[in-house]
Order: structure tokens, then C-alpha cells, then sequence
């Protein structure tokens, strides 16, 4: 059912860190010492699963080498701490072929889909943010798989904390540029509500065009100039109020999100972007929402990183979510 596909040698390697034996071990464990690789019928818990790809990324004229983050995300994530009795697992890699973006959004899609048909939690690792179209594609399959007749579809929130709206056309195909248009479409052909939070958003890095779509879609977004520390509390009822007219929650975050001195090593760096100090407590208030089914993180590009600077970040971020 899954296959790891690792990327490194084996899975020891991968998940490997600090072991701290002079303490208790419910109180010292680390999510290395509890992440197995994820089989059929594994208890309910995390799933990690890596999405290998930066093919979006290339077509839409951007740094690549997003392709090589998710095992080395992992690794940042190995010494995070994590309760023993909670289940942990590692779903594999979604590798994508050159030219081949349509059917690894398929097969991310499918695993996403096995995964929470499991009552797993699944945390995808990008991977260029064309990640974001495979992603919900698992969770809106599942979601349909799930219907009884008659039954209407939950409303799927989705909130991207991102400097872009990726809301470009689709026409050449899809790309890390495309990813909420490819969904706007796909919920316009499903007859699906389409809901839509983006956070962050840089008027430098979209162009009107697109601050148009996004106003005709009906999305929720708010500009990095408004997500200052002393806005929080503006930002955070803008997105409690979004969650609120949503069932389910699909959490995104493009790291290009973060100020480049915080987060160098992603496919196209912020020079403003948004800090930590804002993005945490948002991330707390989605969580504590109890809705939340599915997150990814995206745009890590450990080639251009400084000291796995952008690593440890994402790894914070995606601690926020899972604690």
C-alpha cells in the first residue's frame, strides 16, 4: 500500500538524533526515538509524507532545488519532542518526473487520501508549492469517498500563508504559480464552495491581475504590510472569521512567506515578509480550531540556505502545527 521510496540510504539515517537517557523518557523523547515507517493498519497518528518536486517551480521561472527538501526537513524535525504514546509515521516519498507534475499531483493526492482514510494526520514536505494542488486534491477525493447520498460536501478552508496568491492561469499548464486557481476551477466543475484565506501576500510579487482574481474568487487575504505585530489581533479575527464559515481546514505555508533574513534558503526570497511572532499564535489559533485535517509546508530550498537556517524555521512552524 505504501512504498517509502526514501531518498537516502536508509530509514536509521534519516531519522536519526540526540537521545537523552538520563531522563524520564516520557518527558525526553524526541520524534526520532517514536517515527516508524507508516505500513497498513498502523495505529492513527502523524503522517509524514515528502513531496519530491520542483518541476512547478521550474515552469514558473523560479530557483529550483525545492526537489531535495523534504528528506532534509526531516531531519530537521528528528530532534523535535514528541510524547511516546503518540503515533508517528513516515508515508514515503511522491517522487516527480521530469514533465510528469500532473501525475505525481495524483499520486500525492492518492496518498493523502490513503492516509486519512486511516484517520492519519497527514504533514506534507515539500517540495515547490504546486505541492498545495495535490494536497487538496487528497483531502477533497477523501472527503467525497466519505459521502453518504444526498449528502453535500464540507466546506474545505484552505489558508496559505504565502507572499504570493498562486492564482496564476493555468493555460501552459500548471506550475507553483497555479496551485488555488487549479482548485478555484476544480470546485467551479464540482459545483464545491471554494474558500480561500491567503496571509502574507506582497503587492511587489503580484501584480494587479491577480489582485483582481483574487477578488473575484472571493478570497480572504490580507498584505505582509498589514501583518505587523501590532495588527495580530486584526489578522487574527480576519482568520477566525474565515474559519468559522469553514467544516474542515487545509493548512499551507510557503516559507517565502518569512522575511529573507529569516528564511534565505527558499525559491523566492521576501524582502519584507512576515515574522514569526505573527505566524505562531495564527498557527495556534487555526489549530485550536479543532478542524484542521491536513497541513504542508513549501519552497525549501536547502540550496540556497545558510546553516539550515530555513530548515529550523520550517521545523518550528511545523511544530506549532503538531504539538
Amino acid at each position: 500500500m505504501f512504498e517509502p521510496n526514501y531518498s537516502l540510504e536508509n530509514f536509521s539515517d534519516l531519522w536519526s538524533g540526540r537521545v537523552d537517557s538520563e531522563e524520564q523518557a516520557e518527558l525526553a523523547t524526541r520524534l526520532h526515538q517514536v517515527i516508524a515507517p507508516l505500513q497498513e493498519g498502523s495505529p492513527a497518528g502523524l503522517a509524514i509524507i515528502g513531496f519530491c518536486s520542483d518541476e512547478g517551480v521550474r515552469r514558473n521561472k523560479g530557483r529550483v532545488g525545492a526537489r531535495l527538501a523534504p528528506d532534509l526537513l526531516r531531519r530537521a524535525l528528528a530532534n523535535m519532542p514528541w510524547h511516546p504514546e503518540r503515533s508517528a509515521w513516515d508515508a514515503g516519498n511522491v517522487l516527480c518526473q521530469a514533465e510528469q507534475l500532473d501525475a505525481a499531483h495524483q499520486a500525492l493526492a492518492s496518498r493523502v487520501q490513503q492516509c486519512l482514510g486511516a484517520s492519519h494526520f497527514p504533514l506534507v514536505l515539500g517540495g515547490g508549492h504546486e505541492v498545495a494542488y495535490g494536497s487538496w486534491l487528497g483531502l477533497a477525493q477523501h472527503c467525497e469517498s466519505q459521502l453518504a447520498v444526498g449528502a453535500i460536501m464540507p466546506r474545505i478552508g484552505i489558508i496559505n500563508f504565502d507572499a504570493h496568491f498562486d492564482l496564476r492561469l493555468d493555460t501552459h499548464g500548471c506550475s507553483s504559480g497555479t496551485p488555488f486557481y487549479q482548485i478555484a476551477q476544480r470546485c467551479a466543475q464540482q459545483g464545491w464552495d471554494f474558500r480561500y484565506c491567503c496571509l502574507g501576500v506582497s503587492e511587489l510579487s503580484n501584480t494587479s491581475a491577480l489582485f483582481r482574481r483574487a477578488d473575484e474568487l472571493n478570497v480572504s487575504y490580507r498584505r505582509d504590510s498589514d501583518m505587523g505585530l501590532n495588527q495580530l489581533d486584526e489578522a487574527r479575527m480576519q482568520l477566525e472569521r474565515f474559519m468559522d464559515d469553514c467544516d474542515l481546514l487545509y493548512l499551507t505555508i510557503d516559507l517565502d512567506v518569512l522575511p529573507a533574513s529569516v528564511a534565505p534558503g527558499v525559491s523566492a526570497p521576501a524582502p519584507r515578509g512576515v515574522g514569526l511572532d505573527v505566524l505562531e499564535p495564527l498557527i495556534e489559533s487555526v489549530r485550536h480550531t479543532g478542524k484542521l485535517t491536513l497541513a504542508d509546508v513549501a519552497e525549501y530550498n536547502p540550496t540556497f540556505d545558510i546553516d539550515n537556517w530555513t530548515a529550523r524555521v520550517a521545523a518550528r512552524l511545523l511544530h506549532c502545527i503538531v504539538k
